[in-house]
Formats: C-alpha cells, structure tokens, sequence
C-alpha cells in the first residue's frame, strides 16, 4: 500500500453523556463481541496498510489496553506495524491536544520518517467497511490535494454532529460547513481523509506556526478555496456512534440480518483482540429473541431485541427488551430492564425496575466490582 495510516482516537463528546465518563469514544463496545476502533483498524490492515497511528488522549487506559498486541489485527510485523501516541512533555512543548491538527502537529516525526506518499486519515469512531485503495485511486485520478470520503443522509436527519460538504457536477468541494445549526445539504463528511504526505506535513507545520489547532476548521474549511478538494461518495452502511442516540441505534442495527452479513459474513473480516471465553449458556427456564448473546454470558430469563456483551448474567425471572448490557454485568432475580443501556461491571440488584420512557437510559449502579 502506498499509505500510512493515521487514526484520530483521542477526543471526547458530552453527548456520550455517562458513557464516556471511564473510556475514549473509540473505546465503546458495539456488536457484542467488538470496539468501535476496531472497524478503523481492520479496513486500514484489509487495505494493506501496513503502518498505522492511534492518537490516543481522553481516557485512554481502556483503549491502550485494547490496542497492547498488534497481532489481532496482524499489524505484527517487521516492517510497518501498530503505533499508539499519546500525549507526551517535551522540550518545546507541554500541552494536550488541542485539536485533530494538533494531535497530528505533535507527532510530525512519524510521519517525517515515513516513506509511503499518501496519508489515509480516519475517525476512532465510526462504525463501517471500506477499502482504501479505492479513494486513494480517485485521489490520484482527481489529482486532488485532499480527498473527503462523504455519504448522503437522509432528509430530516440530523447534521448538526457533523461536517456538511457542497459539491459541483466534478464533485469537488465548494463549501464545507463544520456541525452547522441548519443546512440545505445531505451530504456529510465521515471523517476519512486522504492526502499527500508531503503536502500534510507542509499544511500542519503552517498550522503550528499560526497557532491553529483544528484540522477541519484550520485545512479544510480554510484551504476550500485554494486547494483542490474532492469528495468521495459511499453508499455503504457508515455509522459514527458520537452521541447516546447513536450509539443505541448502531448497536441495534446489528439485530438486522442483512448488518450482521455485511459485517461478519462477507468478505473482508472485522477483527478484534479475542478473549478466551466459553461460549453462552442458556440454562433451563431462559427465552431469548431476536438477540445477541456474546461469550462468557449465562442467561436464566426473557431477553428480547437486546444486545449482550461479554460475561454477563441474567438472573431468574429477568426480563430484558430493547436494551444494551456491557461487558460484565451482574443482573439479579426479578430485574426488569427496557430501553437502557447498562454499564460494564455493574452489579444491578434483585427486583430492580428500570426503563426508559423519554428515550434511552443510562443506569449506572455506584457498586462496581474490581477485579485484582
């Protein structure tokens, strides 16, 4: 492949509400058995790109922890491999990152030392399969500077989360409106980017210089007009989980049969770091619909239209609809949850009702069970 890689994973969203409160966006479960990087990762090693950064910075422990072995998603290897930056102190410098543009900024020396000559820049977040290969040959058809993979939403969706792009007949971008209150277009940008090496390394240098900090608002929308800016269309299913409601939604996508082929049942694979765990156990008295039930899990109850992640229990008599149960969740007898999203580790106690009635609730019990 004649790109590296670089995934942004490093930010935080008050949408994600309490969600993100122990772990980066890119971080969240999502299908069961997987992380939200993990669709980055495997596009980026299913593309034969061989060398790849994870920025990390918010809440990183979980998503450190995820990324400790290249092998999962065969980045193993002598040449090329799987790099994790975080923030570090220098001698010129000492902030966070306080931007896309300036994650990139702070470790200009990867891509210095590299030799491929593109870039492929993607979000931690999002929920999807592409091959690179294709936008990187429309960028060098279009003889583009920088290429933005873009998707047409459907009307009345919101876009205030995201980028809005206007397009001509060449497709190339003559307006880009970053999370605008109202917009006329439908067409939003996804977050993959593609971009000669050598031109980032130039257009982020200025960036520093200056001051700026963003790259959608200090390269984009800034260079719109002076750099030739291409959009690359996707039909495909692409989800960014960034807010509650999102997130719940992209889950539950994966109940659909024609999801859960595109995903795991065709071809390229979506990999993640395995746990050896026994697979799920229904014990006698259990009724499971419409469902997925990872390993690790034992279920005694009615669960229906829910998702259920890694070594979670279900007690006597629990009824479980419309809900998402993270990883390693005890639910005692007579539990009755709808519409939630319960968080990892929790320990929810007999006979408790939860439901959400004004959309989707998020419980967290204040009881947490450490594991030494």
């Amino acid at each position: 492949m004649r790109a590296v890689g670089i995934i942004l994973a490093g930010g935080n969203n008050y949408r994600m509400r309490e969600l993100s409160n122990k772990r980066a966006i890119a971080a969240m479960p999502v299908a069961g058995s997987y992380r939200a990087i993990d669709f980055a990762l495997s596009n980026m090693t299913n593309s034969s790109v061989q060398k790849v950064a994870v920025l990390t910075q918010y809440n990183a422990r979980s998503l450190n922890e995820h990324l400790s072995s290249s092998k999962w998603w065969d980045f193993g290897r002598k040449q090329g491999g799987l790099f994790v930056f975080t923030p570090t102190v220098t001698h010129d410098n000492s902030f966070w990152y306080r931007g896309t543009a300036d994650a990139i900024g702070q470790n200009l020396d990867f891509l210095k030392k590299c030799h491929e000559p593109y870039v492929i820049i993607a979000s931690g977040d999002g929920v999807y399969k592409m091959d690179y290969n294709k936008v990187l040959e429309y960028h060098i058809e279009k003889k583009a500077d920088i290429t933005v993979v873009c998707k047409d939403v459907e009307p009345g969706e919101d876009v205030t989360r995201f980028g809005v792009v206007k397009m001509n007949e060449d497709c190339r971008i003559e307006d880009f409106e970053e999370k605008p209150m109202i917009s006329t277009s439908h067409t939003i940008s996804t977050g993959i980017y593609v971009i000669r090496r050598r031109q980032l390394i130039e257009l982020i240098e200025r960036c520093v210089q200056e001051e700026r900090h963003d790259f959608v608002k200090d390269i984009l929308i800034r260079y719109k007009n002076l750099k030739r800016i291409y959009g690359y269309k996707i039909t495909d299913y692409w989800s960014s989980i960034s807010t509650v409601e999102s997130y719940y939604k992209t889950n539950m996508d994966f109940l659909k049969k024609e999801v859960r082929d595109y995903f795991f049942r065709q071809y390229p694979d979506v990999y993640s770091k395995v746990d050896d765990l026994p697979p799920a156990k229904y014990n006698p008295g259990s009724e499971v619909k419409n469902s997925l039930v990872s390993s690790g899990c034992i279920v005694n109850g009615y669960v229906e239209n829910s998702i259920l992640f890694k070594k979670v229990f279900v007690g006597d008599n629990c009824v479980i609809k419309n809900s998402i149960i993270l990883n390693d969740v005890y639910l005692g007898d007579n539990t009755h949850i709808e519409n939630c999203i319960v968080e990892s580790r929790d320990t929810i106690r007999a006979n408790s009702y939860h439901i959400g009635e004004d959309g989707i609730k998020i419980v967290i019990e204040k009881n947490e069970r450490y594991v030494l």
